[in-house]
């Protein structure tokens, strides 16, 4: 009996099968579309799925910063120049450094306010004539200062003192302004020590760290922080 199948195709030349007419190709699911960026890619227009930028971000010299940035702030912020604009900070956009005229001027201002304050508080209740009542001022005073200290960074980066100086105390990582985690220990850094077991050595030790610190001439309570001193002017 024949198999043969009438409806099939039949093969060419001596019965091989010819490859050499195939029907048109319908494409693959792996082509790429026309104007679509491979298989892999993105819409035209969208960019690469590599441009998206990380928070903290910095852009190399050029480039815009990325909007909102407290150093870098765009359209005149208040914080200084943009990123990839070369300017006298330590990193791009940051303001120059707080000088240290301007740092003692401040810290001087700000202690002496707050201890005319603590005697003036005492002067009703204690005799100034007398080693007693000067020791009882000064333990307020120390009191005073760390809570006036920790109020003022936190909201907002600045004393009475550093403001009539033009510096203020901002986060080393974005140059915010202080949070209050990072305002009460700076400030119970510079104060605890000096109260409890170094007096008024503490200070000096404290400052000339920032002296030799680089390059963000931070001391002691600025690395306890992480915060920075810039200036405003």
């Amino acid at each position: 009996m024949s198999t043969h199948d009438p409806s099939g195709t039949e093969p060419e030349e001596g019965g091989k099968p010819s490859f050499d007419k195939q029907p048109p190709s319908e494409g693959s699911p792996y082509d790429t579309p026309p104007g679509y960026g491979g298989q892999y890619g993105a819409p035209p227009g969208s960019g690469s799925p590599y441009d998206n930028r990380p928070p903290g971000y910095v852009p190399p010299p050029g480039q815009n910063p990325p909007p909102g940035d407290p150093y870098g702030a765009p359209n005149g912020g208040q914080y200084g120049s943009p990123y990839g604009t070369p300017g006298p900070g330590p990193v791009p956009g940051m303001p120059p450094l707080g000088g240290w005229g301007a740092r003692i001027l401040a810290r001087l201002v700000d202690w002496i306010m707050v201890q005319a304050v603590a005697v003036l508080v005492l002067l009703p209740f204690a005799n100034f004539g007398k080693q007693d009542g000067w020791v009882g001022s000064a333990w307020l005073g120390y009191a005073l200062y760390l809570v006036y200290e920790g109020l003022m960074l936190s909201r907002d980066g600045q004393t009475v003192g550093k403001k009539l100086m033009k510096v203020r105390v901002a986060m080393l990582a974005d140059g915010s302004s202080p949070t209050p985690a990072a305002a009460w220990s700076r400030a119970a850094t510079f104060v605890v020590p000096a109260l409890i077991c170094c007096g008024g050595l503490w200070w000096p030790v404290d400052g000339l760290f920032g002296v030799f610190d680089k390059p963000y001439r931070q001391c002691i309570h600025d690395k306890a922080a992480k915060t920075v001193v810039v200036s405003t002017a």
